[in-house]
């Protein structure tokens, strides 16, 4: 019998001797080297074999398993794995085949280091680079399997370990086989994104991060599949990234969400990187009836995403990023007035949480401002100026029900919004920083009861105006403060420095008049005025404008002398210690030496008989008041006529004369003329004219225009020009000190006679000439529309 089975063992094909040779007797002495060599030898000189050996060796391996001796399996498996390294021909493919069953095998067993030495084979496999396309190659099972180990929950907490980390190592494998070969299964398909991202954030969130560890590898293939995304491939990834952290309460405390959006932010290509925030803004609306907590998070998460994101590359729609996350703040003060951030009313919220999400939104509005460039940040703060909602017009931009106090809240998360972008805004130019589009409704909210309003208001204005970041240095009111410490402008004012005085000074004065006479301003206020009028000084210094913010100044002192406004004691003081230590700065900033001397003089005078005036006695946390009515000696204020003398005889002699006129908070004639009004303007501007012309109730006489008529009107002009400039300056003044109610009435009324008023001209136009029999004819058809002739037609 043993003649007989070794003479049929000859009469075998010399593969599967030579596949039976590489096998030893005892399986502890591994591979037989020499005759593997022959072995790979002979698959090289026979690529046509290599199926049949593939085939063989499975047979062999899938043998020695169902016997359990794990040893030959070992050997096998290593035999397959030198014969892939070695045959890099087309005939490799049939090798691939024998090989990948034989790994599903091993997968399918019940042994945990079967699983493991699979996916180590598999992983040297992924590694190779194949010379010829496989088109009927799948990896499905891989995928699956590989993310079901990354699930393991094996009672040993070594082997739990293991087999996590080659499931993420087998899961990388499949990842650097199919991306980069558009003729391989599509790994990007939403099938099997949604098996491979959560198990790897399950590895992430659970294990801590040391060398070798599943949370180690699963950032490096975490890392490695969205680095290799393109652009048609980021949603894919992303969607089941959020589905993950809704499932699982993610959004909350502990960080784990912002750490997988970083990693994904520093992963992906910068180009592709607005997608993801597209994403996660399109989650945020799809949760805005989620509790607070997971709203805020979404937030942060937006926020640090932002910082990270590349500068400018937010995408093509950045305003509906904006107005994504004004909408939020909207629907929070909703919830917050309600208490529920449901219709139903089944959910409850509290002012904490919903106050917590607005701040974070606030935050992220700056964090998106700030990688935005310069233009586009101007045109980020006339989005959120135009979002404001203004009483009477705008009441109640959110739910229907929100009422006064709604549309307060909103107005002020929205400047403390626009705060924000302005806090980063770095423009040389004040004239696009601040354009009449956006200036103009910025100061209307100074004259508000709110003060809170107002405050933020002020420190909006200082920023944008502050360029040489000179704000954070100035950080109490101060008669000792010293200008050395703040960054002046080495030359002169620009030529748009001087366009931007011409056209908005004499509003921003007159503004910051009106905002010292509120009777709710506190040390907050002031401290904020001092600010912006330090800043305006440093900012705009020459000649004209020191001398205006002299009159200004002296105009703040007298409100607070006189006591015309009926302010309390603690703002009448307030407004002195502000004038003494803006007029202390302002010494310092060019005038003569004896300018300065007499504001010392005065100061001292006050520091020895009258401190309540100076801020350091009135603007801190114990103010010293009088206890009676306050009553200012004059020795004690900045007299006009000793400023005059000051600056008498230097290059200031051509702007004093303008100090003998008071200041008062009106528009002067320059003012109208330097600025172009707007149509609205001009329209509500002339139906108050008209209205104050027609006021007698008798119907207008219709005359015939002709010569005679133009030529005594121009000679009568000369005469009623006083009394048209008189209407004028009444309507102006109407205009200015009205409350924005009465205005907005007062427009809508006139609506209806500016109409009778256009069908009076249009007739006049189209109403034909006097007969010569003094009858005037109907002529039932205009005259547009009549038909002539060609040949009275030139």
């Amino acid at each position: 019998m043993y003649g007989v089975c070794g003479c049929c063992w000859a009469l075998r094909p010399r593969y599967k001797r030579l596949v039976d040779n590489i096998f030893p007797e005892d399986p502890e002495d591994g591979l037989v080297k020499a005759n593997m060599e022959k072995l790979t030898f002979f698959a090289l000189s026979a690529p046509e074999k290599l199926d049949r050996i593939a085939a063989y060796l499975s047979e062999r391996l899938t043998r020695e398993l169902n016997r359990h001796r794990y040893g030959y399996v070992c050997i096998a498996l290593e035999a397959m794995e030198q014969l892939l390294l070695a045959c890099h021909c087309q005939s490799i493919n049939l090798l691939v085949e024998s090989f990948l069953s034989t790994l599903r095998l091993l997968l399918e067993a019940e042994k945990p280091h079967l699983h493991i030495l699979a996916t180590n084979s598999f992983v040297k496999f992924a590694n190779i680079e194949e010379d010829t396309p496989s088109y009927h190659r799948s990896y499905d099972f891989f995928v699956s399997r590989f993310s079901e180990m990354c699930h393991s929950d094996h009672e040993d907490p070594d082997t739990k370990i293991k087999i996590r980390v080659s499931g993420i190592c087998g899961l990388q494998g499949v990842v650097r086989k199919t991306v980069d070969d558009e003729l391989q299964v599509n790994i990007w398909e939403p099938r099997h994104m949604e098996q491979i991202v959560p198990a790897l954030l399950v590895n992430l969130e659970h294990c801590h991060c040391h060398s070798g560890s599943p949370a180690e590898q699963t950032e490096v293939c975490f890392r490695e599949l969205l680095g290799r995304a393109a652009y048609g491939h980021i949603n894919n990834a992303i969607k089941p990234v959020l589905m993950h952290l809704d499932s699982h309460s993610l959004w909350g405390g502990g960080g784990f969400a912002v750490r997988c959006f970083q990693i994904i932010m520093f992963s992906i290509q910068s180009q592709h990187s607005h997608l993801v925030i597209q994403q996660l803004l399109g989650h945020l609306d799809a949760n805005s009836r989620s509790p607070a907590s997971i709203r805020a998070g979404i937030v942060e998460v937006l926020s640090e995403a932002a910082v990270i994101e590349a500068t400018g590359s937010v995408g093509p729609t950045v305003l509906e990023v904006f107005n994504t996350l004004l909408r939020q703040l909207r629907q929070s003060v909703d919830y917050q007035l309600t208490g529920y951030y449901d219709n139903a009313g089944k959910h409850r919220t509290t002012s904490v949480h919903e106050k917590t999400l607005q701040d974070a939104v606030i935050k992220t509005i700056g964090s998106f401002a700030n990688t935005l460039p310069v233009y586009q940040r101007s045109e980020v703060m006339l989005f959120i100026m135009g979002k404001i909602p203004v009483p009477g017009i705008y009441p109640a931009l959110g739910s229907p029900n929100a009422g006064f106090e709604g549309s307060r809240m909103i107005q002020v998360m929205l400047l403390k919004s626009l705060l924000q972008v302005s806090e980063r805004y770095e423009s040389s130019n004040l004239l696009t920083a601040l354009p009449s589009s956006f200036l103009e409704p910025l100061l209307s909210f100074t004259l508000m009861e709110d003060p809170e309003i107002r405050l933020l208001v002020l420190s909006i204005l200082t920023s944008l105006i502050d360029r040489h970041q000179n704000a954070p240095r100035i950080t109490t009111v101060s008669v000792t403060f010293d200008v050395s410490v703040l960054e002046q402008k080495e030359d002169g004012c620009a030529r748009h420095d001087n366009l931007f005085i011409r056209k908005h000074a004499q509003r921003l004065y007159r503004h910051v008049y009106l905002a010292c006479k509120e009777e709710n301003n506190g040390p907050n206020h002031y401290q904020a005025l001092f600010s912006l009028l330090a800043v305006l000084s440093v900012e705009l210094i020459n000649e004209e404008v020191l001398v205006d913010l002299l009159r200004l100044i002296l105009a703040l002192q007298e409100l607070g002398a006189s006591n015309q406004e009926n302010l309390s004691v603690f703002n009448r003081c307030s407004l002195h210690a502000v004038c003494a230590a803006s007029l202390h700065l302002l010494s310092q900033l060019g005038p003569p030496p004896a300018l300065h001397q007499y504001v010392t003089q005065v100061i001292a005078s006050r520091q020895k008989d009258a401190p309540q005036l100076l801020p350091e006695n009135v603007l801190c946390d114990q103010p010293r008041l009088p206890k009676a009515d306050l009553k200012v000696d004059k020795a004690f204020l900045f007299i006009q006529s000793e400023i005059y003398e000051a600056l008498i005889g230097s290059n200031y002699s051509a702007q004093c004369e303008r100090l003998s006129t008071p200041y008062t908070p009106q528009l002067t004639d320059e003012d109208r003329l330097s600025r172009k009004m707007s149509i609205a303007d001009t329209v509500s501007l002339q139906m108050a004219i008209d209205h104050v012309s027609t006021s007698d109730p008798q119907k207008p006489q219709i005359e015939q225009i002709t010569f005679e008529t133009l030529k005594n009107t121009i000679e009568d002009r000369g005469a009623v020009e006083e009394e048209e400039r008189r209407k004028r300056m009444e309507v102006v003044e109407r205009f200015q000190t009205a409350p924005f109610e009465e205005i907005a009435a007062l427009c809508g009324s006139r609506t209806s006679l500016l109409q009778s008023k256009l069908d009076q001209v249009f007739d006049l136009i189209v109403r034909p000439p006097p007969s010569p029999s003094g009858q005037s004819s109907r002529r039932s058809t205009p005259i547009f529309e009549m038909k002539f002739p060609d040949l009275c037609v030139y």
